[in-house]
């Protein structure tokens, strides 16, 4: 019913750059919270950023003043720019979205994406 399709990972130095896409496509009228996870090897998945339809944000401590989450909702896609990139946020990053409106009073939660590898390494 729903698909969601990361892009823009890849492999960056210390220090660098990279912004992750991602696009729901479906039976959706509309999406209540989209974000992203990560989960590196040997540890469990944690929640990186997510942001609501109204816009707002909730970080990892990690991540904050380092990544910014932000959404189209016309499109409904989210992204995530990740700037001073860390060797330890090498992971494969994971798209998802809750409260997922189908119409006719359906509502879901818990779609995931194939995930994006990100690799920070000099």
């Amino acid at each position: 019913q729903v698909q969601l399709v990361e892009s823009g990972g890849g492999l960056v130095q210390p220090g660098g750059s990279l912004r992750l896409s991602c696009a729901a496509s479906g039976r959706i009228f509309s999406i209540n919270v989209m974000g992203w996870y990560r989960q590196a090897p040997g540890k469990q998945r944690e929640l990186v950023a997510t942001m609501t339809s109204g816009g707002t944000t909730n970080y990892a401590d990690s991540v904050k003043g380092r990544f910014t989450v932000s959404r189209d909702n016309a499109k409904l896609s989210v992204y995530l720019q990740m700037n001073s990139l860390k060797p330890e946020d090498t992971a494969v990053y994971y798209c998802k979205a809750d409260g997922v409106w189908h119409g006719m009073g359906q509502v879901d939660d818990g779609w995931w994406g194939q995930g994006t590898q990100v690799t920070v390494s000099s």
